[in-house]
This record gives structure tokens, sequence and C-alpha cells, in this order.
């Protein structure tokens, strides 16, 4: 890399000239032009497919742009690899996890960059310094505890603190809180602030207006590929905002809370967990309603619903679908006996990555698309099209899921769970690192699966959505019940008084 000037106080850290981006005939980038100064948060916004991830990949080294030219720090800066990027003093934390699940916490937070002593690896000192991290971030493990062992939100903690002890001079955050809580975001928002004030800059993305109007010292919106609207403040009407990503109005975002007639159709009496996530939590779940669980990361949410969908042990309690008492030994009963769970990690637990739309939406419905016993590709192929048209999922039958956005990735999930036709629906994180467009399509589809007369159960970090959606809110906190509140009487106050007890 060449060799770095001073540079003057209002000069840009970082500069785009007319950045693009083609992959054969398709343009996803366009004349991107950027400036990042010294010590201030950039937040990128944007729907999933708009360029956000792309740019960041570029100014990283993971992606090299088709046309167009960068600065940094005052010269000229063209990475051919991460290494580049990392040497050059830019780190970028991914949306996507990427984790080695068979190393321990601290190998994966200074993998590649172990530290040494006397020729070997100083384990005493990696430990250490990952969890002095780990703890500023509110995650107190074992640093020598494998990855594997971790839930999705302690993992994105790991990813966190594997930026942050880089010691670089630009940290790009790809919806670095989606699954974190309040309590964890504040410490995140903490740390920024701490190296922002040493000179650090930072690229922000995320779907979380909140967040955006709380860290950002500018907004950039992408639609598209292309660079619509720059705004010199973070504090800009979300209605602006949303108009401007989506290009179009976005007047309602939840679907209106009608009243629950129906019967109790989901009832948990004194679940407790054989691992001590949660404890003696007993609530039910009437036909038509959509019943919010929140709580602060570490409650026992997704545990608990696991646990409900026979994924995960219990030791005591039961469960019962309209009234007959289910067998919670395997997810397959579960799943025979009506109740479907949409799970918080799309990747690893919702997809097949490598498989087309139609087989992923086939999965777990072959019994729905055999005839005489038979699965034929036509029928494959008719089924999942018909899962596509209802659920408007941007693709082809034929088209790799791993191709798709985030949004698209989530339909096809939900597709393929409402397609068994179940009573009982379980989201965790539904709309987890998902636009601002997508996000408003699968809230329509929680409010109509509820008036479709289904029991749902939305498990959210995001607490406004929690809000937005439900009938009714079950707060957990360290494993147990703390009540639950009606939606009149729901707001962000009560709900955190009672997670935080």
């Amino acid at each position: 890399m060449p060799q770095m000037q001073p540079m003057a106080d209002d000069d840009p850290v970082l500069s785009l000239r007319g950045i693009g981006k083609k992959y054969g005939a398709i343009t996803v980038l366009s004349n991107i032009d950027l400036n990042l100064s010294r010590g201030e948060v950039l937040a990128l916004i944007g729907e999933n497919g708009a360029g956000k991830s792309t740019i960041s990949a570029i100014v990283a080294g993971l992606v090299k742009p088709t046309t167009g030219s960068m600065s940094w720090r005052g010269v000229p800066y063209s990475p051919t690899c991460p290494i580049d990027a990392l040497s050059a003093g830019i780190g970028l934390i991914h949306q996507e996890m990427r984790l080695l699940p068979e190393l321990s916490i601290a190998e994966n937070v200074f993998v590649g960059r172990l530290p040494l002593k006397g020729g070997k690896v100083d384990r005493a000192t990696m430990n250490r310094r990952a969890a002095e991290q780990l703890h500023r971030l509110g995650l107190d493990l074992p640093p020598t505890m494998l990855v594997r062992h971790l839930r999705v939100a302690a993992q994105q903690q790991v990813e966190i603190a594997k930026a942050l002890t880089l010691h670089a001079q630009l940290l790009i955050f790809d919806e670095p809180t989606s699954a974190l809580g309040g309590a964890e975001t504040d410490r995140l928002f903490d740390q920024i602030a701490q190296l922002k004030a040493e000179g650090v800059s930072f690229i922000y993305i995320s779907h979380r207006m909140d967040e955006i109007a709380r860290i950002a010292d500018r907004v950039v919106v992408l639609r598209d590929g292309r660079l619509v609207a720059t705004h010199a403040s973070a504090r800009v009407p979300v209605k602006t905002l949303v108009h401007e990503m989506v290009g179009r109005p976005l007047d309602r975002m939840f679907p209106p809370i009608r009243p629950v007639q129906g019967k109790p159709l989901l009832e948990v009496e004194g679940l407790t967990s054989s691992e001590g996530a949660f404890a003696d939590v007993s609530f039910s779940v009437n036909a038509g309603e959509v019943f919010g669980i929140a709580g602060i990361v570490g409650a026992g949410r997704t545990e608990l619903v696991r646990a409900i969908t026979g994924a995960d042990p219990i030791t005591s309690g039961r469960v019962k679908v309209d009234g007959r008492p289910i067998v919670l030994k395997s997810p397959r009963e579960a799943l025979e006996s009506g109740i479907v769970l949409v799970p918080e990690d799309r990747k690893a637990q919702g997809l097949v990555l490598e498989h087309s739309i139609a087989d992923n939406i086939a999965q777990s419905n072959y019994a729905r698309i055999a005839r005489n016993g038979w699965v034929t590709p036509r029928a494959v192929r008719q089924f999942a099209e018909r899962a596509i048209d209802r659920f408007h999922i941007k693709g082809r039958s034929d088209q790799r899921a791993g191709q798709l956005s985030g949004g698209n990735q989530q339909k096809v999930v939900i597709a393929k769970c409402i397609s068994r036709q179940p009573q009982v629906v379980i989201l965790d994180e539904p709309t987890r690192g998902i636009d601002v467009g997508a996000r408003a399509a699968i809230y329509d589809v929680i409010g109509d699966l509820a008036r479709q007369g289904k029991a749902v159960i939305v498990v959210s970090s995001d607490l406004d959505e929690v809000l937005g959606l439900s009938h009714r809110i079950m707060v957990l906190s360290r494993g147990r019940n703390r009540g639950i509140l009606g939606h009149t009487a729901a707001d962000r106050v009560a709900v955190m008084e009672l997670a935080t007890t």
C-alpha cells in the first residue's frame, strides 16, 4: 500500500468516486460518490439489494469495483483482498456471522493474528484480552468456550469483539445489533462513542431507524444501487427515510390489531428447561391471536420456543394443542401436532442455501406434494410456485436460495413452514437483518395468519416490533414469566420494567 501522508483535519479519511459494480449484465452499484470524515459515523441505509453490503465489501477488499476509484487517508486505495484492508486499518463485521464453530471464543476473536510468545501462541494473553472485550460488551462467558455452544446473540457479540480488537481506524458494521437486545446495543454504542472520540471512523449499516438516529452523524440512502439522498444529520423523519429507501410512501407498517374471539389453541403449563434456561413458564395463545414474547438477551426466549417445538429438552411441564397434550421429544412430533417454528438463524437452521427455492419449500412438505406416493419435479415446482406467488417471493423456483436477499430468504422459510397448514406458528426474530419494505410484507403475513385463526407467537429483540404486532406480550427475565401485558397496557416502559426485574 502507498505510504500515508499527513492529512488536514477537514480532509475526508475515505473517499469513493464513481464506484460501480457489475456482475455480468447486472448492475448492482452505479456511480457512487461518498466521503467519510475522521471520527464520523456514516449510516448507509436502503432496502435489501440496494447496494449497502456491496459498498462495504469493496471498501473491505472482498470485492473489486468495476468502475471508479478510492482514496484512504489521502492516498489512492485499491485493496485486492481483505488483508490489504486490514493492513491499512479497515475492518468489517459482516451481517452473516463467519465464526469457526470448533474453535474457542478467544481463538475466533484473534483468528489470523494470534498473539505469540517465544514462537508459540500466548493463550493466557489471548484469553485475557478476549475476556476483557467481551465483558465490555456484556458477554461474561469463558473465552475458552467453543463457539458452537453459543446462541446467535452471543455469536454476534463475539463477531463485534473480533472487530473491536483490530485497532482499526475505520470499522464497517453491517447490521451489528440484529441479534442483540437493548442492553447489549447500549454497550456497543458506548464502545463506538469511545472509539469515535479517539478518531476512529465508522460505516454503519442498519435497518433499525431508531439506531440510526442515535448513533449516526450523517445518513446516506441507497436505492437500486444508486445514491438517492444524503442527509447532513441523522435527525430525519422516519417516513422521509423510508420513502427514499423504497421509492414510495409506506403509510402503515403494522397490520391492524383485530379483536380475538377464538378459544385457547396453544397451552403451555409449568414448562421448565433441563438446561436451566427457563423455569415454570405458563401461558396460552388463542386462535387468531398474535402473542409476543419480549425480554433482554439471555432471558430464555429462544430456548423456550425451541422447547415448545421439541428441539430442546425439558424436565417438567406440558404443552397442549387444541386441548390435546403433545409429547415434546423431537421437532417431528411437534410438527405432526401442528406446531411450526421459523428459526432465528434462517441460513443455518431454516434453509439449505445451495438448494433451489423449490427444493427448500418442498422440504417437510413432501406428503402434500406426493401423488400416489411419488414426488415428481413438476409437482415440486408447481407447489413451490404457488407459495412463491402467495408470499410475493422475488425469485424463480429453480433459483438457489443463497442468491436471494435476506428478506426473500425469510419469506422462503415462512412459506416452507406455513405450507404445512399448521395450527400454531412460532416466529423467532422474524425480521432480523431485513429492510423496511420486506418487514412490512412479513408483518402482513403475520396478520393474515392471525386472521386465518392460527395461534401466532412472535419472539423479537425489536421492542417496537413486538408492541406493534401483538395482542398480548409475555415478558421473560432470567428464564421466568414476569407478567403478560395486554395491547393497550403494553408500552416500552412497562415491558422494560418487567424485563429487568
